[in-house]
Protein backbone atom coordinates (compact mmCIF):
# COMPACT_ATOMS: atom_id res chain seq x y z
CA UNK A 1 0.00 0.00 0.00
CA UNK A 2 2.88 2.37 0.86
CA UNK A 3 4.55 1.57 -2.48
CA UNK A 4 1.34 2.44 -4.29
CA UNK A 5 1.25 5.80 -2.50
CA UNK A 6 4.86 6.50 -3.50
CA UNK A 7 4.09 5.66 -7.11
CA UNK A 8 1.26 8.18 -6.98
CA UNK A 9 3.53 10.87 -5.60
CA UNK A 10 6.24 10.42 -8.26
CA UNK A 11 4.15 11.82 -11.17
CA UNK A 12 3.22 14.80 -9.02
CA UNK A 13 6.88 15.45 -8.29
CA UNK A 14 7.73 15.15 -11.97
CA UNK A 15 4.93 17.54 -12.99
CA UNK A 16 5.97 19.98 -10.29
CA UNK A 17 9.59 19.76 -11.42
CA UNK A 18 8.69 20.36 -15.05
CA UNK A 19 6.45 23.26 -14.07
CA UNK A 20 9.20 24.78 -11.98
CA UNK A 21 11.62 24.36 -14.86
CA UNK A 22 9.23 26.11 -17.21
CA UNK A 23 8.75 28.90 -14.66
CA UNK A 24 12.48 29.24 -14.28
CA UNK A 25 12.97 29.40 -18.05
CA UNK A 26 10.45 32.23 -18.25
CA UNK A 27 11.91 34.07 -15.31
CA UNK A 28 15.58 33.82 -16.22
CA UNK A 29 17.12 34.12 -19.62
CA UNK A 30 15.71 34.52 -23.10
CA UNK A 31 14.94 31.94 -25.80
CA UNK A 32 17.67 30.50 -27.97
CA UNK A 33 18.12 32.94 -30.82
CA UNK A 34 18.45 35.92 -28.51
CA UNK A 35 21.39 36.98 -26.36
CA UNK A 36 20.72 39.22 -23.38
CA UNK A 37 23.41 41.65 -22.31
CA UNK A 38 23.75 44.83 -20.30
CA UNK A 39 26.04 47.81 -20.03
CA UNK A 40 26.03 51.59 -20.11
CA UNK A 41 25.16 54.05 -22.84
CA UNK A 42 28.25 55.73 -24.26
CA UNK A 43 29.02 58.08 -27.13
CA UNK A 44 31.75 59.63 -29.22
CA UNK A 45 33.36 62.59 -27.46
CA UNK A 46 34.14 65.87 -29.20
CA UNK A 47 36.32 68.50 -27.57
CA UNK A 48 35.59 72.15 -28.27
CA UNK A 49 39.00 73.84 -28.35
CA UNK A 50 40.45 77.22 -29.18
CA UNK A 51 42.73 77.36 -32.20
CA UNK A 52 44.57 80.38 -30.80
CA UNK A 53 45.68 81.31 -27.27
CA UNK A 54 43.50 83.68 -25.29
CA UNK A 55 41.54 84.35 -22.14
CA UNK A 56 38.19 82.62 -21.71
CA UNK A 57 35.63 85.40 -21.25
CA UNK A 58 32.37 83.45 -21.47
CA UNK A 59 31.39 79.78 -21.32
CA UNK A 60 27.70 79.40 -22.09
CA UNK A 61 26.56 75.79 -21.45
CA UNK A 62 26.85 73.90 -18.19
CA UNK A 63 27.46 70.20 -17.65
CA UNK A 64 24.39 68.23 -18.66
CA UNK A 65 23.13 70.93 -21.03
CA UNK A 66 22.23 70.01 -24.58
CA UNK A 67 23.63 72.10 -27.42
CA UNK A 68 22.81 72.36 -31.09
CA UNK A 69 25.40 72.27 -33.83
CA UNK A 70 26.69 75.72 -34.73
CA UNK A 71 25.54 77.47 -31.55
CA UNK A 72 27.95 79.73 -29.67
CA UNK A 73 29.35 77.95 -26.62
CA UNK A 74 32.31 80.15 -25.61
CA UNK A 75 34.04 83.44 -26.29
CA UNK A 76 37.71 84.26 -25.81
CA UNK A 77 39.73 87.44 -26.02
CA UNK A 78 43.33 88.06 -27.05
CA UNK A 79 45.16 91.32 -26.40
CA UNK A 80 47.79 90.23 -28.93
CA UNK A 81 45.26 89.78 -31.71
CA UNK A 82 43.51 93.05 -30.88
CA UNK A 83 46.86 94.84 -31.02
CA UNK A 84 47.73 93.16 -34.32
CA UNK A 85 44.37 94.12 -35.73
CA UNK A 86 44.96 97.78 -34.84
CA UNK A 87 48.38 97.61 -36.49
CA UNK A 88 47.20 96.07 -39.74
CA UNK A 89 44.27 98.47 -39.94
CA UNK A 90 46.68 101.41 -39.56
CA UNK A 91 48.92 99.90 -42.23
CA UNK A 92 45.93 99.47 -44.54
CA UNK A 93 44.83 103.08 -44.05
CA UNK A 94 48.38 104.32 -44.74
CA UNK A 95 48.62 102.17 -47.88
CA UNK A 96 45.34 103.55 -49.17
CA UNK A 97 46.51 107.12 -48.56
CA UNK A 98 49.79 106.45 -50.42
CA UNK A 99 47.84 104.91 -53.26
CA UNK A 100 45.62 107.96 -53.59
CA UNK A 101 48.62 110.29 -53.70
CA UNK A 102 50.48 108.04 -56.14
CA UNK A 103 47.44 107.89 -58.41
CA UNK A 104 47.14 111.68 -58.47
CA UNK A 105 50.84 112.02 -59.35
CA UNK A 106 50.52 109.38 -62.08
CA UNK A 107 47.45 111.04 -63.63
CA UNK A 108 49.20 114.39 -63.72
CA UNK A 109 52.42 112.88 -65.08
CA UNK A 110 50.47 111.09 -67.81
CA UNK A 111 48.79 114.36 -68.82
CA UNK A 112 52.15 116.16 -68.92
CA UNK A 113 53.66 113.39 -71.03
CA UNK A 114 50.75 113.61 -73.50
CA UNK A 115 51.06 117.40 -73.64
CA UNK A 116 54.84 117.28 -74.29
CA UNK A 117 54.28 114.63 -76.93
CA UNK A 118 51.85 117.00 -78.72
CA UNK A 119 54.31 119.88 -78.41
CA UNK A 120 57.05 117.65 -79.79
CA UNK A 121 54.86 116.91 -82.79
CA UNK A 122 54.51 120.63 -83.43
CA UNK A 123 58.22 121.22 -82.87
CA UNK A 124 57.66 123.40 -79.79
CA UNK A 125 59.87 121.28 -77.49
CA UNK A 126 62.82 119.06 -78.11
CA UNK A 127 62.69 115.28 -77.98
CA UNK A 128 64.77 115.09 -74.75
CA UNK A 129 62.18 117.00 -72.73
CA UNK A 130 59.35 114.97 -74.20
CA UNK A 131 61.17 111.70 -73.35
CA UNK A 132 61.82 112.89 -69.79
CA UNK A 133 58.10 113.56 -69.29
CA UNK A 134 57.24 110.13 -70.66
CA UNK A 135 59.71 108.46 -68.28
CA UNK A 136 58.28 110.48 -65.39
CA UNK A 137 54.81 109.19 -66.25
CA UNK A 138 56.09 105.59 -66.38
CA UNK A 139 57.77 106.03 -62.97
CA UNK A 140 54.60 107.52 -61.46
CA UNK A 141 52.54 104.59 -62.75
CA UNK A 142 55.03 102.14 -61.24
CA UNK A 143 54.78 103.85 -57.85
CA UNK A 144 50.99 103.71 -58.03
CA UNK A 145 51.06 99.98 -58.85
CA UNK A 146 53.41 99.43 -55.91
CA UNK A 147 51.04 101.33 -53.60
CA UNK A 148 48.15 99.15 -54.84
CA UNK A 149 50.17 96.01 -54.03
CA UNK A 150 50.78 97.36 -50.53
CA UNK A 151 47.03 97.82 -50.12
CA UNK A 152 46.41 94.19 -51.11
CA UNK A 153 49.09 93.00 -48.71
CA UNK A 154 47.72 95.08 -45.83
CA UNK A 155 44.18 93.94 -46.62
CA UNK A 156 45.28 90.30 -46.56
CA UNK A 157 46.86 90.86 -43.15
CA UNK A 158 43.69 92.52 -41.91
CA UNK A 159 41.56 89.62 -43.18
CA UNK A 160 43.87 87.12 -41.50
CA UNK A 161 43.67 88.81 -38.12
CA UNK A 162 39.92 89.27 -38.54
CA UNK A 163 39.56 85.56 -39.23
CA UNK A 164 41.60 84.72 -36.15
CA UNK A 165 39.48 87.01 -33.99
CA UNK A 166 36.34 85.41 -35.42
CA UNK A 167 37.63 82.00 -34.37
CA UNK A 168 37.88 83.27 -30.79
CA UNK A 169 34.12 82.69 -30.73
CA UNK A 170 33.75 78.92 -30.35
CA UNK A 171 30.82 77.04 -31.88
CA UNK A 172 29.50 73.59 -31.07
CA UNK A 173 30.77 71.29 -33.86
CA UNK A 174 27.83 68.91 -33.44
CA UNK A 175 24.63 68.50 -31.50
CA UNK A 176 25.17 66.82 -28.18
CA UNK A 177 25.32 66.98 -24.42
CA UNK A 178 28.04 68.72 -22.44
CA UNK A 179 29.70 66.16 -20.19
CA UNK A 180 32.52 68.31 -18.80
CA UNK A 181 33.44 71.99 -18.55
CA UNK A 182 37.22 71.81 -18.77
CA UNK A 183 37.82 75.49 -17.97
CA UNK A 184 35.99 78.40 -16.42
CA UNK A 185 35.77 82.09 -17.42
CA UNK A 186 38.96 83.94 -16.59
CA UNK A 187 41.25 81.02 -17.42
CA UNK A 188 44.04 81.65 -19.92
CA UNK A 189 44.18 79.01 -22.64
CA UNK A 190 47.07 77.93 -24.79
CA UNK A 191 46.55 77.25 -28.49
CA UNK A 192 44.48 74.10 -28.78
CA UNK A 193 43.13 74.38 -25.23
CA UNK A 194 39.79 72.58 -24.87
CA UNK A 195 36.94 74.17 -22.95
CA UNK A 196 34.14 71.62 -23.33
CA UNK A 197 33.66 67.91 -23.80
CA UNK A 198 30.52 67.16 -25.83
CA UNK A 199 28.97 63.80 -26.62
CA UNK A 200 26.95 63.53 -29.84
CA UNK A 201 23.49 62.36 -28.70
CA UNK A 202 22.63 61.25 -32.23
CA UNK A 203 25.51 58.75 -32.33
CA UNK A 204 25.23 56.82 -29.08
CA UNK A 205 26.00 53.17 -28.48
CA UNK A 206 25.59 50.63 -25.71
CA UNK A 207 28.83 48.89 -24.79
CA UNK A 208 28.15 45.35 -23.62
CA UNK A 209 30.12 42.17 -22.97
CA UNK A 210 29.16 38.88 -24.61
CA UNK A 211 30.35 35.62 -23.01
CA UNK A 212 32.95 33.62 -24.87
CA UNK A 213 30.53 30.74 -25.49
CA UNK A 214 28.03 33.12 -27.16
CA UNK A 215 30.30 35.37 -29.22
CA UNK A 216 30.31 32.98 -32.19
CA UNK A 217 26.65 33.80 -32.77
CA UNK A 218 27.25 37.54 -32.92
CA UNK A 219 27.91 39.19 -36.29
CA UNK A 220 28.28 42.76 -37.42
CA UNK A 221 24.96 44.25 -38.39
CA UNK A 222 22.81 41.96 -36.23
CA UNK A 223 19.74 43.76 -34.88
CA UNK A 224 19.37 44.51 -31.21
CA UNK A 225 16.97 46.26 -28.90
CA UNK A 226 17.90 48.36 -25.91
CA UNK A 227 15.78 48.81 -22.78
CA UNK A 228 16.19 51.26 -19.90
CA UNK A 229 14.44 51.72 -16.56
CA UNK A 230 13.93 55.39 -17.36
CA UNK A 231 11.80 54.49 -20.42
CA UNK A 232 10.24 51.11 -19.56
CA UNK A 233 7.73 51.26 -22.39
CA UNK A 234 10.28 51.88 -25.13
CA UNK A 235 12.63 49.58 -27.02
CA UNK A 236 15.40 51.45 -28.82
CA UNK A 237 16.50 49.83 -32.08
CA UNK A 238 20.22 49.19 -32.48
CA UNK A 239 22.70 47.13 -34.47
CA UNK A 240 25.98 45.44 -33.71
CA UNK A 241 28.60 47.91 -34.91
CA UNK A 242 31.81 46.65 -33.29
CA UNK A 243 33.03 43.29 -32.03
CA UNK A 244 36.30 43.13 -30.12
CA UNK A 245 38.89 40.81 -31.65
CA UNK A 246 40.29 39.74 -28.29
CA UNK A 247 38.62 38.35 -25.18
CA UNK A 248 38.98 39.94 -21.76
CA UNK A 249 37.83 39.23 -18.25
CA UNK A 250 34.45 40.72 -17.45
CA UNK A 251 34.90 44.27 -16.11
CA UNK A 252 34.02 44.30 -12.43
CA UNK A 253 31.82 47.36 -12.75
CA UNK A 254 29.48 45.52 -15.13
CA UNK A 255 28.96 42.07 -13.68
CA UNK A 256 28.84 40.43 -10.26
CA UNK A 257 32.09 39.06 -8.70
CA UNK A 258 31.36 35.46 -9.71
CA UNK A 259 31.10 36.55 -13.33
CA UNK A 260 34.42 38.40 -13.42
CA UNK A 261 36.43 35.24 -14.01
CA UNK A 262 34.61 34.61 -17.30
CA UNK A 263 36.11 35.61 -20.62
CA UNK A 264 33.95 37.99 -22.60
CA UNK A 265 34.12 40.08 -25.77
CA UNK A 266 33.31 43.77 -25.82
CA UNK A 267 30.54 44.56 -28.31
CA UNK A 268 29.08 47.93 -29.27
CA UNK A 269 25.41 48.27 -30.16
CA UNK A 270 24.94 51.45 -32.20
CA UNK A 271 21.64 53.18 -31.43
CA UNK A 272 19.67 53.70 -34.65
CA UNK A 273 17.66 56.70 -33.44
CA UNK A 274 17.49 58.71 -30.25
CA UNK A 275 14.20 60.64 -30.52
CA UNK A 276 13.95 63.51 -28.11
CA UNK A 277 17.46 62.66 -26.92
CA UNK A 278 15.93 60.29 -24.37
CA UNK A 279 19.14 58.29 -24.11
CA UNK A 280 22.15 59.98 -22.57
CA UNK A 281 25.68 58.82 -21.77
CA UNK A 282 26.13 56.94 -18.52
CA UNK A 283 22.62 55.49 -18.38
CA UNK A 284 22.61 51.74 -17.56
CA UNK A 285 20.66 49.64 -20.02
CA UNK A 286 19.76 46.07 -20.88
CA UNK A 287 19.65 44.73 -24.41
CA UNK A 288 18.95 41.67 -26.49
CA UNK A 289 20.83 40.77 -29.65
CA UNK A 290 18.85 38.63 -32.11
CA UNK A 291 20.99 36.21 -34.09
CA UNK A 292 18.02 34.09 -35.25
CA UNK A 293 15.41 36.23 -36.99
CA UNK A 294 12.71 33.57 -36.59
CA UNK A 295 12.67 34.15 -32.83
CA UNK A 296 10.31 36.83 -31.52
CA UNK A 297 11.73 39.75 -29.60
CA UNK A 298 11.62 39.52 -25.81
CA UNK A 299 12.80 41.78 -23.06
CA UNK A 300 15.83 40.60 -21.08
CA UNK A 301 15.12 38.41 -18.05
CA UNK A 302 17.76 38.48 -15.37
Amino acid sequence: MRAIRLLGVVPLILVAGIGYGIWRSHQHGVPDGLIQVNGRIEGDHTFVASKYPGRLMELVPHEGDSVRAGTVVARLSSDELVSRQAGVRAALDAARARSQRARAVWVQAARDADRYQALLARGSVDRVHAEQMRLAAVSAESQFREAEAQIRQAAAGSDEVGSQLKEMTLLAPAAGMVTTRLHEPGDVLAAGGAVLDIVDLNRLYLKVYVPEDQIGKVRLGLPARIYTDAWPGLAFAARVSTIAGRAEFTPKEVQTPDERVKLVYAVKLAVAENPGWRLTPGVPADAVIRWNDTVAWQRPRW
